[in-house]
This record gives structure tokens, sequence and C-alpha cells, in this order.
């Protein structure tokens, strides 16, 4: 018992600093636009932004029930297995993060824990692949596309409706309303991300023995939703470049269709239990908004390297967190 405990207190260490790392990696999906078109400041959406992480992150335990029973079932996998996973997921994050290329943390946890779990079994076997399948596959080929979709088609309505009316009132009153979607889009991304971690170390306690039953302790949301906050409030301002400005030029109107679009997307994600990325979506999201002025309005080439980055992020964490289980197994 004390080294499961021990362990278990490592695990969940652990965790919170992903979680914390989640906050600053992803910050950018919630704030990105609303700081780009200069509607708020970097230190106002900051602080929005982490409290409504907070709130959010309260709203259900769906997703967290789908990444801690629904890939893998705990009790087939022991507490090195979730180190393994959270560690690949870390240095995944940090990589991207350096190089300013905004990936998907709730991707790079889940290739994290598929690759622990099948270099510890020796087996594929281990993995629930339908379950894997319909809530995360499909979901990362679906739901950046329909971001994509909504982005476009918010702002093709937008435009419709604002056809006659001044550049000039249309800058004033989005700059108002852009706060607003950018608290949704906050509220959304607490709900679906800060989920991913609650799931993890509940996960962990059934898999050590100290839950019966997967079920998300209070404590657990607590910490998760503190430690997405304060990650949040650190910031992220390499990913916040690449999304608001580098991959195309953002207006109040631009960011408003983008987000609502966006939080729509999430919203229904986090409904149907799915752990998808908010990175992806808002992404996507953006793309599509610019493209309904013109499609070039998007610089492509940063595209092609985003792209590129999400293909590869659950086979590389994967990869990276097998490498790890297999030489903690030799310890």
């Amino acid at each position: 018992m004390p080294s499961a405990l021990t362990l278990t207190v490592i695990i969940v260490v652990i965790a919170i600093i992903f979680d914390v790392i989640n906050g600053f990696h992803d910050s950018a999906n919630a704030i990105a636009c609303v700081v780009s078109t200069r509607v708020m400041t970097m230190r106002e959406a900051v602080i929005m932004s982490a409290s409504l992480n907070f709130v959010g992150a309260f709203m259900s335990v769906k997703v967290a029930q789908t990444i801690g029973n629904g890939i893998v079932d705990p009790n087939d996998v022991t507490q090195s297995v979730i180190i393994a996973a959270l560690m690949g997921a870390i240095i995944w994050n940090l990589i991207t993060w350096y190089f300013g290329i905004p990936s998907s943390s709730s991707h790079a946890l889940i290739g994290g824990l598929v690759g622990s779990a099948i270099v510890y079994k020796s087996s594929f076997l281990i993995i629930n692949w339908p379950g894997l399948f319909w809530k995360v596959i499909v979901w990362l080929v679906l739901s950046p596309i329909i971001g994509f979709i909504a982005g476009f088609v918010f702002m093709n309505v937008m435009n419709m409706i604002l056809k006659n009316t001044r550049p000039r009132t249309v800058t004033r009153i989005f700059s108002k309303a852009q706060i607003f979607s950018a608290m949704l889009i906050a509220l959304n991304h607490g709900g679906n991300d800060a989920q991913k971690t609650m799931g993890i170390i509940t996960m962990t306690l059934v898999s050590a023995g100290f839950l019966d039953k997967f079920s998300v302790p209070l404590w657990v949301k607590v910490c998760c939703a503190l430690s997405m906050a304060l990650g949040t409030a650190l910031g992220g301002k390499k990913i916040i470049k690449t999304m608001g400005s580098k991959m195309a030029r953002m207006t109040p109107v631009n960011g408003f269709s983008a987000e609502m679009g966006a939080s729509a997307v999430i919203f229904t994600a986090t409904m149907f239990d799915a752990p998808v990325s908010t990175t992806h979506i808002i992404t996507t999201s953006i793309m599509g908004v610019s493209s309904a002025k013109r499609f070039s309005a998007v610089r492509w080439a940063v595209v092609k390297d985003i792209v590129t980055t999400w293909i590869f992020t659950i086979p590389s964490c994967a990869a990276i967190s097998g490498i790890l289980i297999f030489l903690l197994s030799l310890f």
C-alpha cells in the first residue's frame, strides 16, 4: 500500500503539471482572436480565460469517463503506464509550444495512453478500439472539418447581415460582442480539456484500488480546474501569435465569428462525451472565417505546418510513451 500510495501521489502531481502545461499551451484557443484584434489586452484576456476555464471544468464528467475508462480499462494497467502516458504528452506539448505550433494536448494524452498500454501488455488487444475509433478518431477527423464549415458559414451570415453597415460601426459593435464570444469559448475549453486530466487521475485511483468504480471525486475536479486556470494565467504568447496573426489577419467581427463557430462545435462534442481538440477546432474555424473573405486570405504555408503536427501528434506521443514505459519496466 505505501508503494501504491506513493505512486498515486506522484501521478497526481505529474497530472497537475500536465494540466498546467495544457492550460498555457492551449490558452491561445480562447484568447488568440480577442488579443490579436485588440479587443482585450493580454492581461485582461488571460484573467478572463483563466476564470472561465475554472468554471467550465465543473460542467460535466462525460469526457473524463471516455479518457479514464473508455479507451483502456483502468484495471488492466499499472500506475507506471499512466506515468509514461503523462510524460509522453508533456514532452510533446513542450516541443510544440517551443516552436509555437498549436497542437492538441488532448490527442497527445490519448496517444501517450495508447502507446504505453500497448507496450506494457505487448498486445494491441488492451485498447478498446471501438471506443477509441468512435469517441476519438472520428471526432479527430470530423471536428476540424466541422470547425472550418462553422466558421465559414457564420462569417458569411455576418457578411449578409452587415453588408449595408459601415465598417466603423461593425468594428465598434463587435469590439464588444467579441468579449462575449471569447468568454464562451474559454468556458467550453475548460468544459472539455480539464476533464481529460480528471479522467487520468480517476483512472489512477481505480488502478491503485483506491476507488471501486470509475467516479470522479470532488477534490480531483477542484485540483484539475485550478491547475488548468493557473496554466491559462501563465499564457502562451508564441501560439497566440501563430493563431492570431501568422495564419490570417483578424478583425473583431472575424474573431467573433470564429469563436462562436468553434464554441458550438466544442459544446456539441462535449455532449457526445468526445475528447476533442479545442486547438484543432478554433484553428480551422479561423481558417473558415478567413476563407469567407477570399481563399488566399489564409496563409496556407503556416496551415500546412500546423496540420502536419496534428497528423503526427497521436503516433509520436504513442512512440514516446511506449519508449518511456519500456525504460520504466527495466527498473
